[in-house]
Formats: structure tokens, sequence, C-alpha cells
């Protein structure tokens, strides 16, 4: 399983193994640090936390491009389906017709698209989805043989729906690497360990502010990134929008 893909379980899990580091950093700490040795302490944990926070913030800013270019995307695949769909009037009736009951049937299956969480049906909307994209291309082809001004701009503009749902699809795939994710945790682990290394005999209720912090972070950052298994997701309100508009 892949956990960047699952943000409650990774706030969690993240929580409770960021608080074991500093727990056993306070075991493994034998005795408390003399004061020479507090300066250096200090400068490292500084250090190390301002390395943490840095790291952070540049993954999350990762995160938020990639969620802003999702929403661009699904943004592009609107205005290109409700232009082709006006361009259809250069067709034949017949041809017109069937072009835009493939389009309203196209728009209805990218809704959907955006909108499912499951796995298996997914696939499914995917399979219609390239059938559709096959029938759509069908129509076009004996226009692509005309060699008319007009003609080419309605094929140019099927085009630009086709890859329009092509760029959609990498957008989604595009994710933050597990590389990224393996060093933050592993510095906030690290930074974790040294609080409790150099705590003093106070309450280890305090050992929960940071871990809860860094874990929240994870959880947004996580959340953020997955399209389809967190709580901000991406909203085909363009899409909706134009389903209704085409009805």
């Amino acid at each position: 399983m892949d956990l960047t893909r699952q943000p409650y379980v990774l706030l969690v899990l993240s929580l409770a193994v960021l608080y074991a580091a500093a727990e056993i950093g306070n075991i493994l700490r034998l005795k408390p640090l003399a004061e020479d040795e507090r300066d250096d302490y200090t400068i490292v944990i500084g250090a190390t936390l301002t390395l943490l926070g840095l790291l952070v913030g540049f993954v999350f800013s990762m995160a938020i491009s990639r969620y802003d270019q999702r929403k661009n995307y699904e943004e592009a695949e609107a205005n290109a389906i409700g232009t082709e769909y006006v361009r259809l009037d250069f067709l034949p009736a017949q041809d017109a017709a069937t072009g835009r009951d493939l389009l309203k049937k196209y728009v209805d299956l990218r809704i959907q698209y955006y909108t499912t969480r499951s796995g298996d049906g997914l696939t499914k909307i995917d399979s219609k989805t390239a059938q559709v994209q096959d029938q759509l291309w069908a129509l076009m082809r004996p226009l692509a043989q005309t060699p008319n001004p007009v003609m080419a701009l309605v094929v140019s503009g099927m085009n630009d729906v086709l890859n329009s749902q092509g760029y959609t699809q990498a957008a989604w795939r595009n994710r933050i690497p597990h590389a990224a994710w393996l060093l933050m945790a592993s510095i906030a682990a690290f930074c974790n360990f040294l609080i409790g290394f150099g705590s003093r005999q106070v309450d280890r209720r305090l050992f929960i502010i940071l871990p809860l912090a860094v874990s929240v972070a994870f959880f947004l950052i996580s959340d953020i990134d997955t399209p389809r298994g967190g709580a901000i997701t991406v909203a085909p309100q363009n899409l909706i929008t134009l389903q209704q508009s085409l009805k």
C-alpha cells in the first residue's frame, strides 16, 4: 500500500513514528547534556529544524503546483469540448447531430472521471471514454480528406478535445516523488530524536507537539497530492456547467 496516497493513514502513522523517535532519543540519553555541550546541541537542532521547515515548504509548494495544474486542465477540457460542440454546426446535419450526442456522452464520462474514487470504476470509465473517443475520431476521419479550411478547423478542434484528456491524465499521474517523501520523513524523525535526546526532566506530553505539527503538514501535502483519496479534490465545476448548458 502506498502510504502517500492514504492521507488519513499517513497522519496516524507519522504521528506514532515521530513521537516514538522522540521517546527513543529520550531513552538513549544516558545523562543530561552538560551546559557546554548544550550550546553545540542547540546549533545542531536549530539547523536540523530549519532544514525540515525548508523541505516541508518545498514539498508543499510542489503539491500546490500540481493541484493548480489539474484545475487548469479541467478548465481547458471544458473549453475545448464547448468550442468543438459549436464548431459541429459546420458539419452536415446528420453528422453534426451524431457528434453532439457523442460529445454529451463524453462530457458525462469526463465528469465521472473527476468524481469517482473507485479503482474498478475508473477502469470502466477509461474504457468507455476510449470508445467514445474512437467514435468521435471516426466521425472526423472523412473530413480530414477534404481540403477545406472550415473542415480543418473542426478536425483541429476535435484534436484539441482528445489531447486535453491526455494532458489531464498525465497531470493526475504527476505525483510528488517518493524520494522527496523519504527525505522529508527521515529529517522529521531525526529532528524528533534530537528533541528527545536533548530534553531535560520535563513533561513527556510536550514531545507530542512537533510530531503533531509535522504529521498535520504531511497529511495536508498528501491530501492535496492525492486527487481521489483525500478531502481536497479537483471538482469539475467547468465540466458540470458545460454539461448543464449542453442539455
